[in-house]
């Protein structure tokens, strides 16, 4: 067995061995360096991490039927042609990574990367009235126009997470669903057609083995891996209480934007986001336009037309030479704030503050907070 899949292998016994909350396992797994290190010090681990308490270091002793389970996993993935995502791995979503109480193992299906430099979620209510599916089906279409190249994350469930995916796979985006069961079998049974659809532009992902039952607290659980994955949450439709609040309140504290659209007032469907709302929990929008200026994404659209207009980063015909020097301490240098590139281009903060305005438009860089700009191409 490679190194890297025997690292897998261990990975998920340990998600086995323990029931703790993950943030627990997360932090013994970073303490440690890996689960095979875990493992290697199952005996003495509280030699080696003298505040581990001794009902952890006594449920982290006998490692012999989670490696068998593991094992069976591991043929179960290897035969279905699954990606077993560690922690530790490139591929693992990075934003999530970041987050402290992340899985340490993803089971993944699918085509999309997910470390994309876009990527959001829609979630909201299982019962999605039209005016929600309506809310749906026109911010997907309209962000195509302004963002056309942003992974969309939702639960694969009834309602506004299923009209979230089936929109992005009309309008060409990729879609991954976050599942809270094992990849041998999809739930609600119903959505099958549009997951077959996903694997082949997007994809399935999941923290639970094959076998796994999809039992209502496996719902709760996956919500932080729709939130953690992502840049930003956006809630269509919520009852006053419901999973898509419980997404919302996860990502503010993972420090993502979340946004909601607002519905009438009394509505039983539209509660819980216009009390988001009216809380300060989440930023109004109405419309794509309203979450693209929110996000600082406009230069999307012009970073999208530039590209297919076969602008390169090695190669900018219409650039003057002032433009190309811009350029090309930002490539260098990576991103830079205006005083800083004045001083490394020789160029007075005046005369370059033009010349940035004109490469924002040429879609070429991208202006952040606090003064700092960012090469695009």
């Amino acid at each position: 067995m490679m190194a890297d899949q025997q690292e897998a292998l261990y990975t998920m016994a340990l998600t086995r061995l323990v029931w703790f909350n993950p943030a627990t396992l997360l932090l013994l797994y970073r303490e440690l360096g890996s689960a095979r290190a875990v493992y290697e010090h199952r005996n003495d681990l509280r030699d080696v991490l003298p505040d581990c308490s001794k009902r952890l270091a006594e449920a982290l002793a006998d490692w012999q039927l989670p490696l068998l389970r593991s094992e069976q996993e591991m043929r179960f993935v290897e035969k279905h042609g699954i990606q077993t995502l560690i922690i530790s791995d490139p591929r693992y979503p990075q934003r999530l990574a970041e987050c402290a109480d992340a899985p340490l193992v993803l089971f993944y299906m699918g085509t999309a990367d997910l470390n994309q430099r876009r990527v959001i979620n829609i979630v909201g209510t299982r019962h999605c009235t039209p005016y929600g599916a309506d809310l749906v089906r026109r911010f997907v279409a309209d962000l195509k126009g302004q963002c056309p190249e942003v992974l969309i994350v939702s639960g694969l469930a009834y309602g506004v997470d299923i009209c979230a995916h089936r929109h992005a796979l009309q309008n060409g985006f990729e879609t991954v669903g976050v599942l809270a069961h094992g990849l041998d079998e999809i739930y609600p049974p119903r959505h099958r057609e549009t997951a077959r659809e996903m694997l082949k532009k997007g994809g399935l992902l999941t923290e639970y083995m094959s076998e796994t039952n999809a039992d209502k607290v496996n719902f709760v659980r996956r919500n932080r891996i729709v939130a953690g994955m992502s840049d930003s949450t956006i809630l269509v439709e919520s009852a006053a209480k419901g999973g898509g609040l419980i997404t919302t309140s996860i990502a503010q504290d993972y420090n993502r934007a979340v946004f909601a659209f607002p519905g009438a007032v009394g509505a039983p469907y539209s509660e819980g986001c216009n009390n988001l709302i009216r809380d300060n929990g989440a930023q109004l929008i109405t419309s794509a336009a309203d979450f693209v200026a929110a996000m600082g994404w406009q230069a999307d659209a012009q970073l999208h037309q530039a590209k297919r207009q076969g602008i390169e980063r090695e190669c900018f015909p219409d650039l003057t030479a002032h433009e190309q020097a811009v350029v090309a301490a930002l490539a260098k240098a990576g991103d830079l704030q205006l005083n800083q590139l004045s001083a490394i281009v020789n160029i007075a903060i005046g005369q370059l503050a033009a010349i940035l305005f004109q490469l924002e438009m040429k879609g070429v860089v991208r202006s952040l907070a606090g003064g700092t700009y960012h090469l695009l191409l």
